[in-house]
C-alpha cells in the first residue's frame, strides 16, 4: 500500500544581498510558488565584505499524523519493505541552472513558521521563518542558533538547528541524506530512517532542511538556481510529497502450487463481514500468533502436515488471516506412480487445531509439476481489466479492486460443463496510477519495495488502494505491469477513468 502526504509547510531562507548595505536575512517567502536553492559567489557588492557569498536553504514539513494513525495496524516501521521518500519536482523555465552538484537533507531540531511572504525580487516581506529566525509565536521569538539554520549537532543538543546523528537503540546512526544532481532532475530522497525515528519518538517532528552539500556552499563557484515546485503551486500533482509505502500483498498459491517448490497457502476468516480470528474451546479463546494451527494435506495414501501461523505485515499480526508455507515432494513414494501419467495431483486440505480435534476449514487444491516445454519464443497478448471500478470515489474510500488477466493467445479448452473464468493468476503483478487527462504517472510501479504488488487468491487477483493518495477533483486510471517468463509486460488503461472527490 502507499500513502502520499502533502507538505504542510515549506519555504526557503536566504541572506541575499539586496543593496550595498543590506542583506535580506529577515525576509520571508513562505507563500512563493517555488523553492529556490542557490549559492552566489562574489556576484554582488556589499559594504564591509569582499567576495561575499549568498546562499539559500529550503525548509519543509510534512504532517505525519496520517502515518501515526496506521502505525501498529498497517505500517510496521521495522518491516524491510517500509519506505519513505521525499519527492520535489524540478522547475525549469529557461533560467540558468547549476551543474554537477549535491544537495543534503537534515532533520530539523527546531520548528519553523512558513509565513506568507511572496516577494522573491526585493525580498521585502519581513516575517518568520527567515535566515535569522525559525518562528515567532505569541510574542516569543525562536532564533536559529547559527544563521541559516546551520548549527549541526546530535539529537538532544540544545544548540542544534539541524540533527546530524541519533541513537535509536542500537548505536549512533548518521542521519543526513545526500543526492547528486546533473542539472534538472527531481529530488527523490529516501528518509525512511528519519521518519521511523520520528514516529518512534527518537527525533523531534520539525521537518527538514535541504541545502547544498559541504563545501559547495563555501567554495568559489556560483550555483544558481536549483528550483523546485512549492506546495503553493497551482498544479497539485507537482507539489512536494512524502511517499510512505509498504508491501502488504498476500501471495496465495492455491491456484499455482508447484511440486518441490515452497509455496504459501492462506486462509481468511470473517465474522459478519469483519475480519476475525478463529475461536477455539469452551472459553472461546482466539487462535493467533505463531504456530497456532496445523494444516494437513492428503492425496490417496499420501499425507503431510505444515505449521500454520497468523499472517503478518512485518511484525504486525493481521486479524483473521492465516498462512502456511511448505513444499510437496514430487518423488514421494505415494505420489511418484500417479505423476508418471499426469502433470498434477489434487490434494485435500484441512486447517485445524494443534491437537487435531477441531477442523476450522476443509477444501482442496491442485499441485502441478514444473511448466516445462520445448523452447519457443514467448509471444503473448494479455488482456487485463479491473472489473469493479466505479466512476467516483471519495478521499476516505479504501476500495478493493479485482484484477482480471487473460492470455488471448492461449489455446482454448472446450468443456461440456460450465465453469467460471477467473483468468490467469500471475505471481508478480504491480499496479500504477496515471492521470486520465495528462497521462502523468501519479503512483509508479513500486517493484523494489513491493508496495504496489497485486495480491493473489485461489479465485483471482486483487489490490487495495487508499484514495487519499490522490488529488481530489482529478480523474485517474490504472495500469498494470506483469513480470513473467523473463518479460515485463505493461498493460495500460486496465480500468475506466474514475474521479476522486473530497
Amino acid at each position: 500500500m502507499i500513502k502520499i502526504i502533502s507538505a504542510s509547510a515549506d519555504t526557503y531562507i536566504t541572506n541575499r544581498i539586496v543593496s550595498t548595505n543590506l542583506r535580506a536575512k529577515d525576509a520571508n517567502v513562505g507563500d512563493a510558488g517555488t523553492l529556490d536553492i542557490f549559492k552566489l559567489y562574489d556576484e554582488s557588492t556589499i559594504n564591509g565584505e569582499s567576495e561575499p557569498i549568498e546562499v539559500s536553504r529550503v525548509l519543509i514539513k510534512f504532517d505525519l499524523n496520517p502515518i501515526r494513525a496506521l502505525t501498529g495496524s498497517l505500517f510496521d516501521t521495522s518491516n524491510s519493505s517500509f519506505k519513505c521518500k521525499i519527492k520535489l519536482k524540478d522547475v525549469y523555465g529557461g533560467q540558468t541552472t547549476p551543474k554537477n552538484f549535491s544537495l543534503i537533507l537534515h532533520p530539523l531540531s527546531k520548528s519553523f513558521d512558513e509565513g506568507v511572504g511572496r516577494d522573491i525580487i526585493r525580498f521585502a516581506d519581513v516575517q518568520a521563518a527567515n535566515f535569522l529566525t525559525a518562528s515567532y509565536t505569541n510574542g516569543t521569538v525562536v532564533k536559529w542558533t547559527t544563521e541559516g539554520a546551520a548549527s549541526e549537532a546530535a539529537v538532544g543538543s540544545a544548540t542544534a538547528d539541524i540533527i546530524s546523528s541519533a541513537n535509536f537503540g542500537s548505536g549512533e546512526v548518521y542521519l543526513p541524506v545526500v543526492q547528486s544532481f546533473n542539472s534538472e532532475e527531481d529530488l527523490v530522497m529516501d528518509v525512511t530512517q528519519i521518519i521511523s525515528g520520528t514516529l518512534a519518538g527518537f527525533l523531534p517532528d520539525c521537518g527538514f532542511r535541504i541545502a547544498f552539500s559541504g563545501s559547495q556552499e563555501t567554495d568559489t563557484s556560483t550555483r544558481f538556481v536549483k528550483r523546485f515546485v512549492s506546495r503553493h503551486s497551482s498544479s497539485p500533482s507537482k507539489r512536494p510529497r512524502l511517499e510512505v509505502s509498504i508491501d502488504d500483498s498476500v501471495i496465495d498459491n492455491h491456484s499455482n502450487m508447484v511440486f518441490n517448490r515452497t509455496g504459501s497457502l492462506f486462509l481468511r476468516n470473517n465474522f459478519r463481514g469483519t475480519p476475525a480470528n478463529f475461536l477455539s474451546g469452551s472459553s472461546a479463546a482466539e487462535v493467533g500468533g505463531s504456530s497456532c494451527m496445523l494444516l494437513k494435506i492428503s492425496s490417496g495414501t499420501f499425507s503431510q502436515t505444515a505449521s500454520v501461523s497468523q499472517a503478518r505485515i512485518g511484525k504486525l499480526l493481521v486479524t483473521g488471516l492465516y498462512s502456511a508455507s511448505f513444499a510437496v515432494d514430487q518423488f514421494h513414494t505415494a505420489l511418484v506412480q500417479h505423476l508418471k501419467s499426469t502433470t498434477s495431483a489434487s490434494f485435500d486440505e484441512v486447517w485445524g487445531s494443534l491437537d487435531g480435534t477441531v477442523a476450522f476449514y476443509s477444501g482442496s487444491f491442485d499441485v502441478k509439476t514444473t511448466n516445462a516445454s520445448a523452447f519457443k519464443p514467448q509471444t503473448r497478448s494479455l488482456y487485463a481489466r479491473v472489473t469493479n471500478c466505479r466512476a467516483d470515489y471519495r478521499l476516505a474510500d479504501r476500495p478493493r479492486f479485482i484484477l482480471f488477466i487473460e492470455d488471448l493467445d492461449e489455446e482454448v479448452t472446450f468443456s461440456r460443463y460450465s465453469r467460471e473464468n477467473n483468468g490467469h493468476i500471475y505471481d508478480r503483478v504491480y499496479y500504477s496510477v496515471r492521470d486520465a487527462v495528462t497521462n502523468e504517472v501519479v503512483v509508479p510501479y513500486m517493484t523494489d519495495s513491493g508496495a504496489t504488488r497485486v495480491s493473489t487468491t485461489q479465485d483471482g487477483m486483487y489490490f487495495d488502494f487508499h484514495m487519499d493518495a490522490l488529488t481530489p477533483g482529478r480523474t485517474y486510471k490504472f495500469a498494470v505491469l506483469v513480470k513473467d517468463l523473463g518479460e515485463d509486460l505493461e498493460l495500460s488503461d486496465v480500468s475506466p477513468a474514475f474521479r476522486v472527490m473530497t
